[in-house]
């Protein structure tokens, strides 16, 4: 029977604690068994890989969640068809689930494979699509990270907040390579060659859990990548959320559970990376425009700085730049500031008012 007023306990369990337990013991198994992968088999492609061991942690983490949770159900990685219509049919056929247990046993197989120290085990829960517990462990330096819904976010039980930087010019941003060599690894190195110009630097680590994990704890200003699927992504959404962070769809729409192409950022330069990203991958900036106009309307762009999201919309390459009273973007930005009331008008939400 479910605790009143507390939605992750139930029978006296704790749902984090459970979630906890499993990532810990996972983890120091794969641990124990490094560098001692002999074999391992090829997946969707040659750079989508999997061992005995991601196969022996997730059946682990599974059996110690029906142990405590019987009832509720599961869905891990290794036991979905490899391909990304698989991934996608999987969620879809559990997204009515009561209770689901999103479930990557090694996140950041190809690390673990060649010994290099970054990779994770992942646990996320999920109530009714919404994910309310996010745990993310990292064997090699014995990091936890955990969220629980509207509790905030920890890493050694410390609470992590988002990183501060304003804009694209000083962010360290990470990305990844797709497994697909076709149509998303192309567009992810024209992201690249458009966004390594524009900020601090760039990094790919090899573990997507991780890298939101590090978006949550300030380390990284922001992390994009194509064709991840819910065992990726789930327990670092809830991390990003409270933390403070943001995470969308590449064109800046919500993140859900069947999200494969994602962008989590600090939120405070969360609009001029999801622009850059799309200019990258061919949309005019005539189209950017709309595609902003329409969110503001929706209630998803930063409605708390109408007129940063504006400049960055009429700047060049969404280039943030500080604007003479006489230069024409100034008086666009005044007609984005403008429909942002009426907006605020429409929809009961407040904007904070700036003297023009």
């Amino acid at each position: 029977m479910e605790n009143q007023g507390n939605e992750t306990v139930i029978g006296g369990k704790s749902y984090t604690a459970v979630a906890i337990n499993c990532a810990a013991k996972a983890g120091e198994w794969i641990k124990s068994k490094l560098g001692s992968v002999n074999q391992y088999d090829t997946k969707y492609s040659m750079n989508d890989l999997v061992t005995e061991f991601d196969k022996g942690s997730e059946r682990m983490i599974r059996n110690l969640i029906a142990t405590h949770f019987p009832d509720h159900d599961f869905l891990g990685e290794e036991g979905v068809e490899p391909g990304p219509e698989a991934s996608l049919k999987a969620i879809r056929e559990l997204a009515d689930s009561e209770y689901l247990w999103i479930v990557d046993p090694i996140d950041g197989t190809t690390n673990y494979i060649h010994g290099f120290p970054f990779y994770s085990v992942s646990i996320a829960l999920a109530h009714r699509g919404q994910v309310i517990v996010g745990v993310v462990y990292d064997p090699s330096r014995d990091e936890l990270f955990v969220a629980e819904r509207g509790k905030g976010a920890y890493v050694h039980g410390r609470k992590m907040q988002v990183s501060a930087e304003s804009a694209l010019s000083n962010s360290l941003i990470a990305t990844g390579y797709p497994v697909d060599p076709h149509h998303a690894l192309p567009a992810n190195m024209k992201e690249i060659q458009a966004l390594a110009p524009k900020v601090r630097n760039l990094r790919n680590l090899g573990s997507a859990a991780l890298q939101l994990a590090y978006v949550a704890a300030g380390r990284l200003s922001g992390y994009w990548e194509h064709n991840l699927s819910a065992w990726d992504l789930a327990a670092g959404s809830l991390l990003i959320e409270e933390a403070g962070g943001r995470i969308t769809d590449l064109s800046g729409q919500p993140y859900h559970l069947a999200v494969r192409d994602i962008c989590a950022s600090n939120k405070s330069i969360h609009e001029e990376l999801v622009g850059e990203l799309l200019l990258a991958g061919g949309t005019s900036r005539d189209e950017l425009e709309e595609l902003m106009i329409q969110q503001l309307s929706e209630g998803e762009l930063d409605t708390d700085n109408p007129e940063a999201s504006a400049v960055r919309a009429n700047s060049p390459r969404w280039e943030v730049r500080i604007q003479s009273e006489r230069d024409p973007i100034v008086e666009e930005t005044k007609k984005y500031r403008t429909l942002a009331r009426e907006v605020d008008n429409r929809y009961d939400k407040h904007i904070d008012e700036q003297p023009e």
